[in-house]
């Protein structure tokens, strides 16, 4: 393979290590030099393990040369987002809030990602607290998009989706909690797989101000990779398997919240190209079951972090001084400490509205698809587009077709589908309740039609 190895996929490196054509260590010297070049443009990676990566990848070395490797992410360098415990580094969480914060041990899925023998050597950038669709904080500040480094990638995994597009991993592990995967993913090019609720582990980890409504999951440059990653910190087993011809509803917006005419044209093509694929595509002309989950989502993460206020123990912290938060999220604590029992329960109630709803239309169609983001990438300093289209939108108007899977707990991926002014974008494909295994099947069958694999001129 005449590629560097920075370009190369986990399961083109496992391949490799297999072969003997390179190392584990090898590997992680390319990912790590071409960290040490990109990230000084995105402010991508906020914490590096240089010696536990090196030791973790010498010991994978001598695995694959003694044919006892782990498994297929044994030696596959990975990053993982900086709200999920790393033993031995920093947990910033986006807030000064937590500064000298040390985990002490790895959360479960950071945990069976180094059972299996991955190499974790960094910790990547999140918004303050996770809570918003971009990627910037008071502790490192903003993240740029490899594709348009003043732009932003996103969030909240969007440190994640800039190393990854930009060839510093081949893998990273983010969360979603309202899009927090598939949204940054569809703007720079990448695959982002939420899991069903429950399907991926969780604790050893923060206080969970999302409850189990946020999932971890993993970032990649192929389907063949987040399955791969899907394999080692989920339960069950992903199934390999074909895609049968499915019965897909394509849902151009939600409501009338506008969407970017691009953005637009080119989820519509991938839904001719569904159809031209075999699958049996059909257009809603109107889809309003998500308006009321949609208005009242944020409320849940802001009732979270006031109880963490109010709770600051939780951390196991020596400090904990909410005074230290960014100017959004003392305004969002300040909303989560005066909304009523009743504002929660009406929520939730509207949650599982959705999900009875949902469950009926998944007994006519096997899949949904939705455009990823309803924008294009904003500038990175900024929390969210003013303006969509003409139209005037609020701080969540980027971000319609996401949160509904979260609410229920659907399995949903991003996958790419196209550029508009040199800009990535993605569609998303969410299924029914636990059909996880079906919706990658899927996504890989549409990998393999449409081949999408691009690096940024960085």
């Amino acid at each position: 393979m005449n590629k560097p190895l920075w370009q190369l996929t986990a399961m083109q490196l496992a391949g490799g290590f297999r072969d003997a054509s390179f190392t584990p260590t090898e590997a992680l010297q390319a990912c790590m030099a071409r960290s040490e070049e990109v990230n000084p443009r995105l402010n991508a990676m906020v914490a590096l393990d240089f010696e536990g990566a090196t030791h973790a990848a010498g010991q994978s070395t001598a695995r694959w040369r003694a044919g006892r490797a782990l498994g297929a992410l044994d030696g596959v360098p990975v990053t993982i987002k900086d709200n999920l415990q790393v033993r031995g580094l920093p947990t910033h969480w986006g807030s000064r809030a937590l500064a000298g914060f040390v985990a002490e041990r790895d959360e479960i899925p950071v945990a069976r990602l180094r059972d299996a023998g991955a190499v974790i050597f960094g910790k990547t950038n999140v918004p303050e607290f996770t809570m918003q669709g971009y990627t910037d904080n008071p502790v490192f500040g903003p993240t740029g998009n490899p594709w348009n480094p003043s732009l932003t990638p996103g969030g909240s995994s969007g440190g994640a989706v800039a190393l990854v597009a930009a060839g510093g991993c081949p893998i990273a592990l983010g969360t979603d909690g309202g899009g927090s995967i598939r949204r940054p993913a569809s703007h720079t090019n990448l695959v982002g797989f939420k899991p069903s609720r429950g399907r991926v582990p969780r604790g050893d980890g923060l206080p969970p101000i999302f409850l189990d409504f946020e999932v971890a999951g993993p970032i990649a440059r192929s389907v063949a990779d987040a399955a791969a990653v899907m394999r080692v910190i989920g339960r069950g087993s992903v199934e390999e398997g074909s895609a049968p011809r499915a019965r897909i509803l394509f849902i151009p917006r939600f409501g009338r919240h506008p969407v970017d005419p691009q953005i637009a044209a080119l989820t519509e093509a991938a839904a001719r190209q569904l159809a031209a694929m075999g699958h049996d595509v059909t257009t809603a002309q109107d889809f309003d079951m998500a308006e009321a989950v949609n208005e009242r989502w944020p409320l849940l993460a802001q009732v979270g972090l006031a109880w963490l206020v109010a709770h600051p123990r939780e951390l196991s912290v020596r400090t904990f001084d909410a005074s230290l938060f960014g100017p959004a999220m003392q305004a969002n604590a300040d909303t989560g400490r005066r909304a009523s029992a009743a504002d929660l329960f009406d929520l939730l109630f509207e949650a599982e509205r959705l999900r009875s709803g949902l469950s009926r239309l998944f007994e006519r169609y096997d899949f949904l698809l939705t455009p990823a983001a309803a924008a294009l990438p904003w500038p990175a300093n900024q929390s969210h587009p003013p303006r969509i289209d003409g139209h005037d939108v609020g701080p969540r108007g980027h971000a319609v077709f996401a949160g509904f899977a979260n609410a229920v707990g659907l399995p949903a991926i991003a996958l790419p589908c196209g550029f508009a002014g040199g800009m990535p974008v993605g569609m998303q494909l969410v299924a029914g309740e636990g059909a996880d295994d079906a919706l990658l099947a899927l996504a890989h069958s549409i990998e393999q039609a449409h081949p999408w694999q691009r690096f940024p001129d960085l």
